[in-house]
């Protein structure tokens, strides 16, 4: 049954994004009602929003009154999603306002919230601005981190409308779990995911390497932003756009994921270790390209990487759930009990791996053990669903907060 959104929007330049979200959403078969601020006409008309989502578009209550629109869209809708959301927007969703058609459905939903934020960087850290994102967070509400990036003119920094591929993603998950009547379960809790494959560089053109797409990592981070939580997705060599929501932190080799991650957990509810971190980094990098002698080359010197996963273990404070990954090509419940009691994490999500396994791949399958002695089984699917029963798991060893 196809979901009703109410994609709304104030007045800010990313609104013209905002046409390709509303594209995505009704393509996907949802029905899709647009109601605007009256400023945010001034960039993207009245006639653009009712031809793309073929409803009528308004920004008053005051327009087919017979019907009570201020009370009916609210309460009606199975997602209210307002992409951009500007500073002035969330001020006055904060207070209560209900001088427009926008904040008169704001008070009257009673689904999943969505606020995508967009402004100048100095509008989004301003104390007001963030007390106002944290007011609406502790409500229930959904309000994304905007991406970094340039702005209006020559501006660049954080507060820019996250893509449209992204907010849609975001859109579907956040209707996934509604339409289980599942609560945002990581409402409020900090969360850090790894995603990719670290590189150790030989030289200025080569590296040790692992096949990672950084998918599963990014699907992780995904459906945490979807479930209410605040995320720092730490990614290596990553070929994927940010997902909407999560900080993102780039790096490139094992002591760089080591330095972010480390940094990142301090103060994390969750910590979920999707990453394919080298195990090996050569001993010495040359500065110039090794060349071709005419004769074998001299064996590369390796020595060992930090373990990760394992100095998380001993750093992380009261009441972290741990979660890590292991790619195993044979013996995979044996081989993962034995990586699970040495690592020292609650959760150990076991791969096997090769051709058309795991890495590069859309799917996975996974046996996800406990340090409690439990064993999940999760069947060969989209690594969406692996994310969502990942972090049941988590969520469930979450200590309440008090």
């Amino acid at each position: 049954m196809p979901a009703r959104v109410i994609l709304g929007v104030s007045a800010g330049i990313a609104a013209y994004k905002s046409c390709e979200l509303l594209r995505r959403l009704t393509e996907s078969g949802h029905q899709v009602r647009v109601v605007p601020t009256a400023d945010s006409l001034h960039f993207v008309g009245a006639a653009t929003w009712a031809a793309l989502s073929g409803q009528p578009v308004t920004t008053t209550p005051f327009q087919d009154v017979h019907e009570v629109p201020h009370v009916r869209l609210g309460a009606e809708a199975d997602l209210v999603f307002v992409a951009p959301a500007t500073a002035d927007l969330l001020a006055r969703a904060v207070s209560g306002r209900a001088d427009d058609l926008l904040t008169s459905v704001l008070l009257t939903a009673r689904c999943p919230v969505v606020f995508a934020p967009a402004m100048h960087t100095e509008m989004w850290e301003h104390p007001a601005t963030q007390a106002n994102v944290a007011t609406l967070r502790e409500r229930g509400c959904l309000v994304l981190e905007p991406a970094s990036g340039r702005l209006t003119g020559a501006d660049s920094g954080p507060g820019r409308l996250p893509e449209p591929a992204e907010l849609w993603q975001t859109a579907v998950r956040v209707l996934a779990r509604g339409a289980t009547g599942m609560a945002p379960d990581l409402h409020g809790r900090q969360v850090v995911v790894s995603a990719g494959g670290t590189r150790e560089e030989i030289d200025p053109v080569r590296f040790i390497g692992n096949w990672s797409s950084g998918r599963q990592g990014y699907a992780l981070a995904e459906a945490a932003v979807a479930r209410g939580a605040a995320v720092t997705l730490v990614a290596a060599n990553v070929g994927l756009a940010d997902p909407a929501g999560a900080k993102v932190i780039t790096v490139t080799s094992a002591s760089q994921m080591r330095e972010g991650v480390l940094s990142a957990a301090a103060d994390a509810d969750a910590v979920v270790m999707a990453a394919a971190v080298a195990d090996y980094r050569p001993a010495a990098r040359s500065e110039q390209k090794l060349k071709k002698a005419g004769t074998a080359p001299a064996p590369l010197e390796l020595v060992e990487n930090p373990d990760i996963l394992k100095e998380l273990a001993t750093r992380r404070p009261p009441g972290q759930v741990l979660t890590g990954f292991a790619a195993e090509t044979e013996n995979i419940e044996e081989n993962g009990r034995a990586k699970l009691a040495a690592k020292g994490c609650d959760l150990l999500v076991v791969n096997q791996v090769g051709p058309g396994l795991a890495f590069g791949t859309s799917d996975n399958a996974a046996l996800v053990l406990g340090s409690d002695g439990s064993v999940t089984e999760v069947p060969r699917g989209p690594k969406t669903a692996l994310a969502d029963v990942i972090w049941d798991l988590v969520a469930a060893r979450l200590p309440a907060r008090a």
